[in-house]
């Protein structure tokens, strides 16, 4: 026997030291479009670094190597830390370097949020679990900020790049991250059921002190120096910020009772927490804590839509990378016409879901001074959220299928990709939730449908099926009846047909022809991989190609 028939052939390359932002010709081309020119150079600089196999191999230690949680010392004394792998702290320090957690606060201007969500997209292809304490001290800030003493306190930590994983006082650190807690056992989404306590030391009132009692069942982050946290005061539920340390240096009464053993997102801790006469301050007026925090989550959701974006691009690069370099029956996987349809089709979901997700970036940026914008961002940031959450983990599934047997080994990474991307779904409001709050904005606010409407009138007249989406979305919202019955279905059309439109005006013709022909023409199948006759599948493929 030889030892030819031992050697390694015809398996592709590892996907690394390429460029995320250069090679995602979508991504590069919206985020200008979408006011974020100017970042060009530090996001190709930064599509670079997440590229680098160093990095890439970073990430894949962090996400093998979950944190540890160290509740006592030798001695018994009470330490509830989270101990981490070095390949987390490293990651770290690259996105709180990049600004991804606060930069659009720290240094405004405009397309800050669009260049930001150029980065987030691009950060979650390579180690997404990084992206949960930076995406609620990003969130944190419009809250923080109405508190002059928490803002003068925190805001030049929270705006430092410098990453600091030390368990010390703020006071004493170059950085501070923030988390969130709002969950528990008997609520889940309904917060306003939480039994959590709080009981003013005082006269309580906005910034005043309170003692807090009771638990949270998903309490994110638990290293972060400080977390906003719902509970009930004599005036109903308010949001209360609460340090890790208190000011006088002592630890406070946050005790940590178990790490989550997720699916998936294994590099970021989540845990179960109690509060035994913890102490925190009050955040905005007593009774009005839901909407005090959900504009924190208007943000985490915004980061929810963007992470799936990249999670999706990322399963679709290697997919196709592999279908490039990969031969059976003696040609390469993309030149056979029904692979070339699989990955052209995923193609499209991608790149679709990108032009969404930084179109609403875009509102973020312009919401505080253009009320069109403002009611835009309202309504569509439950429903952007929703729509790409929900497709994005077929599509993962359809890469790693691409790359048969291989891709459902986890020493690959689509075994992270797989795990990770069902999370964005759940976390900040699950799909019932996001279409009834796309309902309630619709019923609150009725400038916001008229706002989606006139997105979507500079596409009017380029393709006859987007202009019967359309009008046919006009009928759905005339008859009202069991609107809550048909909640999915009606966010669902309007999300299509935004990203038709959206398509149509800032893709190439081969894109924009074959969204619509399958996702509103109707002639598509149930899977991907059943796109028409008369599409140009190969010149989509190619367009989307990490090369």
């Amino acid at each position: 026997m030889t030892d030819a028939v031992f050697d390694v052939l015809n398996q592709p390359p590892a996907l690394e030291d390429y460029n995320l932002f250069t090679t995602d010709r979508a991504l590069l081309q919206v985020a200008e479009i979408n006011g974020a020119g100017w970042a060009k150079d530090r996001l190709t600089v930064y599509g670079q670094r997440l590229g680098d196999a160093e990095t890439i191999e970073m990430g894949r230690l962090a996400h093998k190597h979950p944190p540890q949680l160290k509740l006592f010392d030798r001695f018994g004394h009470r330490l509830d830390e989270v101990d981490f792998h070095p390949a987390w702290h490293g990651i770290m320090a690259l996105i709180i370097g990049e600004g991804l957690h606060s930069a659009p606060w720290a240094e405004p201007k405009p397309g800050a949020h669009v260049a930001r969500a150029a980065a987030y997209i691009m950060h979650a292809q390579i180690e997404p679990g990084s992206q949960c304490p930076t995406t609620m001290t990003y969130g944190s800030v419009p809250a923080i900020r109405k508190d002059r003493h928490l803002a003068e306190t925190w805001l030049p930590k929270i705006y430092s790049r410098q990453y600091d994983g030390s368990n010390k006082p703020v006071t004493q650190k170059t950085g501070a991250l923030i988390g969130m807690g709002m969950t528990e056992k008997q609520g889940g989404s309904d917060v306003r059921s939480n039994t959590t306590v709080a009981k003013p030391v005082g006269t309580g009132g906005p910034g005043a002190e309170y003692i807090i009692n009771g638990h949270k069942w998903f309490f994110s982050c638990p290293q972060n120096d400080a977390h906003l946290v719902l509970a009930q005061s004599p005036h109903g539920l308010s949001c209360f910020f609460v340090p890790r340390w208190l000011p006088d240096g002592s630890k406070n009464a946050v005790q940590i009772q178990r790490l989550k053993d997720k699916v998936g997102n294994k590099s970021n801790a989540s845990s179960e927490v109690e509060f035994h006469n913890a102490h925190g301050w009050l955040l905005g007026e007593e009774g009005r804590g839901v909407p005090t925090i959900i504009e924190m989550g208007t943000y985490t959701r915004l980061d929810c839509a963007l992470g799936s974006t990249g999670l999706l691009r990322g399963a679709v690069a290697q997919a196709l990378h592999h279908v490039a370099h990969r031969r059976a029956f003696q040609r390469h996987l993309i030149d056979q016409p029904l692979m070339t349809n699989v990955v052209a089709d995923l193609a499209i979901e991608s790149e679709a879901a990108t032009l969404l997700a930084m179109r609403l970036a875009r509102a973020f940026d312009r919401a505080e001074h253009d009320p069109v914008e403002a009611a835009f961002r309202r309504l569509c940031t439950p429903a952007v959220k929703y729509w790409i959450c929900k497709r994005a983990p077929n599509a993962v599934v359809e890469a790693m299928e691409v790359h048969g047997g291989n891709g459902y080994v986890d020493e690959g990474p689509l075994g992270m990709l797989y795990k990770e991307i069902p999370l964005n779904s759940i976390w900040e409001g699950s799909g019932n939730v996001m279409c009834l709050d796309v309902l309630r904005a619709m019923q609150k606010n009725p400038d916001g449908l008229e706002a989606y409407f006139a997105d979507l009138i500079p596409a009017r007249g380029n393709d006859k099926r987007l202009d019967a989406a359309i009008n046919d979305l006009k009928t759905e919202f005339a008859d009202l009846g069991e609107i809550e019955h048909r909640a999915r279905r009606v966010v669902e059309k309007m999300m299509v047909t935004l990203q038709a439109a959206l398509l149509v005006r800032h893709s190439t013709p081969d894109v924009a022809d074959a969204f619509c022909a399958s996702r509103l023409g109707g002639d598509w199948g149930h899977a991907f991989g059943t796109l028409p006759k008369g599409i140009n599948t190969r010149a989509i493929a190619d367009r989307a190609l990490p090369v």
